[in-house]
């Protein structure tokens, strides 16, 4: 059997195996209004079952054991996996891919992908999803975006982004294109705004740090990122001289069900 790592994107598998201690540090939380749109429009309760898919460190993994279902949390990142199942000693861990998930067809109410879609988003892992949802389950896909109508942090995204190289992102809209996909309704899109508050060294640095093609450049190439950011923060009116930041995010939740 081939390792759950064989089709992780290079970027990802350099980068959160080498840097998921900062990942959980520069992360930033989720709106409120997660809890309300998990219970209401996917539908989730106490006696269903879903799958964090691509779950990470498990940042968002209490929001789903928060509507009372059964999580069983797939990961194909080892060192990503252990640190979810030492926090969340309660969830079910499994180390697979979107492409090869080790469950039976028609065997989950839902399956949530939360910062990760973008990085498996193919029509073998489509098709994977759908295998294993129930007739009526929902895919939920969500994100965190900082919000680049604020014009410094559209010139920290520009910093970062130059970086990218070919590495998955939301914004391009390539994940997109996978919709319509056969066999699953519509995706329907909810925004919600959200503010990233804390020391500078964390909701800037650490974040910008546990990017995944930030996080496998070689350290000084790291380090060379976060002076031209540092630079930025001194130069920038709103942040200059403050020790705690408020980062604007804008979080976009999409679904879709199985018909």
């Amino acid at each position: 059997m081939t390792s759950p790592s064989h089709s992780i994107h290079h970027a990802a598998a350099a980068g959160y195996q080498a840097n998921s201690d900062r990942y959980v540090k520069g992360r930033p939380d989720y709106p409120p209004e997660i809890a309300a749109w998990l219970r209401d429009t996917l539908g989730l309760h106490a006696g269903m079952t879903v799958i964090d898919l691509g779950a990470g460190t498990g940042k968002f993994t209490p929001r789903l054991l928060e509507t009372g279902a059964q999580v069983i949390a797939v990961e194909p990142v080892a060192q990503m996996l252990e640190k979810l199942s030492i926090a969340l000693p309660q969830v079910k861990t499994l180390a697979g891919t979107a492409e090869s998930i080790p469950l039976p067809d028609e065997s989950v109410d839902a399956v949530v992908c939360a910062q990760s879609f973008h990085w498996f988003a193919t029509p073998q892992a489509l098709a994977e999803i759908k295998r294993i949802l129930k007739p009526g389950g929902k895919l939920g896909l969500v994100w965190n975006m900082r919000d680049a109508r604020v014009s410094w942090v559209r010139k920290l995204n520009q910093i970062v982004d130059r970086h990218e190289g070919d590495a998955p992102r939301f914004y391009t809209g390539e994940w997109r294109k996978l919709f319509p996909f056969k066999g699953l309704d519509a995706l329907q899109e909810q925004v919600f705004m959200l503010a990233h508050q804390g020391a500078a060294e964390d909701v800037i640095y650490n974040r910008v740090r546990s990017t995944s093609f930030i996080a496998a450049l070689p350290p000084q190439q790291q380090e060379e990122v976060i002076d031209e950011i540092r630079q930025l923060v001194a130069e920038e009116e709103e942040l200059q001289g403050k020790e705690n930041l408020t980062v604007p995010y804008q979080t976009k939740a999409y679904f879709t069900t199985k018909l």
